[in-house]
């Protein structure tokens, strides 16, 4: 077990997280409380340790694939806490290669970020390390690697991280799907060839198996009449998913762990690209007995059946809706002045069919005409940007290429505020902008988290080819 290391302020539970199977609800083991604590806040241990392990990814006829895993697990256990825990998590590496540990999605101090040569050495073959920071934002978030990433998460290193507000809405049910995409041989072996020019160039390492919680799924059993929360993570390499619940009408609640004005989504199907969560309420309303499929049509001519949603044949648990509301109280997040906000632009070049000449070699892309990257295997870090800690900043990022990119930048969460010059309906708050084929989108934010932070594409093999840079924020 995680040493008990004391901190100066109280903190009322201490939970210890191990390997728990599947993705539900985690149980979380109370160890023992500080009697001068207040209910309001937990400290929560867990033990995360990245080794070779064996997974039944595909059908039982087929064989058990070889994968890296945390705690044996594919995808990792789940660590559930509340708005406000303070998180410790020993990560042990039992890899034949450095790795870390990035907390996507969460605005905590730059020393926890898990970016290798950036905010931390690389966690040697059977070293370990211990990341400690505090929870603000109620949420759906994920963890992965950021070492290696293009391979570490193409091999199963990836896990939900669910932060509960302290008033949950309404549900029947609390689900996650943690959506996998893997490229396997015949066998089910996981196919070799990791960050090839190919993938780097094109649209990164695309599988040809996809799984929900680590396995080829089959049915999603549900009760007529049930309301369901939902929390869809793409925690794939580069596969962008496009999810059309026949017969349903989710609505979406929260987009990369912020509340949302609820909305069914546009066009009607969920799409998520890599590193994108989305929250979303589904009332089943099918028939008892009835079967729906779940199509994933993002990609033209390639659509195929996810999962079936399988109705119980039984009475329904209530025969209309539930009227709870379902709104999500807000983070608490710094709103930009866009008034007095300073603008940048960033211009994402290169690629197939894009302009490649005078990158460096193995390179592919770049930003504002740099490939020098930021993280593992730089030396030196020359920041695209220097931000003022405080202040309101609009930067307009432009896909200048013939290819999808999902921006990520750590640490801060930021509001997309336009879109091809369009105001866009719901100003949402996320982590990881998806910009299409020559879009150019405006994201804005207060850069009130100091310390140097990625700004990358998701697409893995797109930021080890060059599409990662450095904003400084002091």
């Amino acid at each position: 077990m995680v040493s008990d290391v004391r901190s100066g302020a109280p903190l009322a539970r201490r939970r210890f997280l191990a390997g728990v199977a599947g993705l539900a609800a985690a149980p979380l083991l109370p160890l023992r409380s500080s009697a001068q604590a207040t209910p309001q806040s937990a400290l929560v241990e867990a033990r995360l340790t990245a080794r070779p392990a064996s997974a039944q990814l595909v059908p039982s006829e087929y064989p058990s694939t070889a994968v890296w895993a945390y705690n044996g697990e594919v995808p990792g256990p789940v660590l559930r806490l509340r708005q406000g825990d303070r998180l410790r998590v020993r990560v042990e590496n039992h890899l034949d290669q450095g790795t870390t540990v990035h907390w996507h999605g969460i605005r905590l101090p730059n020393a926890m970020d898990g970016v290798p040569e950036l905010t931390q050495p690389p966690i040697a073959p059977g070293e370990s390390f211990v990341y400690d920071f505090t929870l603000p934002d109620a949420g759906t978030f994920f963890y992965h690697p950021h070492s290696r990433s293009y391979e570490q998460v193409a091999r199963g290193l990836a896990g939900a991280l669910i932060v509960d507000e302290r008033a949950p809405i309404e549900a029947d049910r609390d689900e996650v799907w943690v959506l996998g995409d893997w490229r396997l041989d015949r066998d089910a072996s996981i196919r070799a060839g990791f960050g090839a020019f190919m993938d780097v160039s094109h649209n990164g390492r695309v599988g040809n198996t996809v799984t929900i919680n680590g396995k080829v799924p089959e049915a999603f059993r549900v009760r007529a009449g049930e309301r369901i929360r939902l929390r869809l993570i793409n925690a794939a390499s580069a596969r962008i998913f496009g999810l059309d619940f026949h017969g349903h009408r989710p609505m979406v609640i929260a987009l990369d762990g912020q509340p949302v004005e609820p909305h069914a989504p546009a066009g009607g199907a969920v799409v998520l690209a890599p590193a994108q969560r989305a929250d979303v309420v589904i009332d089943m309303l099918g028939a008892p007995g009835s079967r729906h499929a779940v199509h994933d049509g993002f990609y033209p001519r390639l659509e195929y059946r996810l999962v079936d949603i399988v109705y119980a044949d039984e009475p329904p648990l209530r025969t209309k809706p539930l009227t709870a509301p379902i709104r999500l109280p807000a983070n608490p997040l710094a709103e930009p002045d866009l008034a007095r906000a300073e603008r940048h632009a960033i211009a994402l070049s290169g690629g197939m069919m894009g302009s490649m000449g005078g990158l460096p070699r193995g390179k592919a892309w770049a930003m504002n005409g740099m490939s020098k990257g930021c993280g593992e295997g730089v030396a030196v870090f020359d920041p695209l940007l220097i931000l003022r800690r405080g202040r309101s900043y609009v930067l307009e990022l432009v896909n200048d290429t013939a290819w999808h990119h999902p921006m990520h930048w750590h640490g801060h969460s930021f509001r997309v505020i336009s879109r091809n010059a369009r105001p866009t309906a719901h100003r949402e708050w996320l982590d990881t902008v998806l910009l299409a084929p020559q879009e150019r989108a405006e994201i804005a934010f207060v850069a009130d988290n100091p310390g140097e932070w990625m700004l990358h594409c998701h697409v893995l093999d797109h930021q080890a080819g060059g599409m990662a840079a450095c904003l400084r924020v002091t």
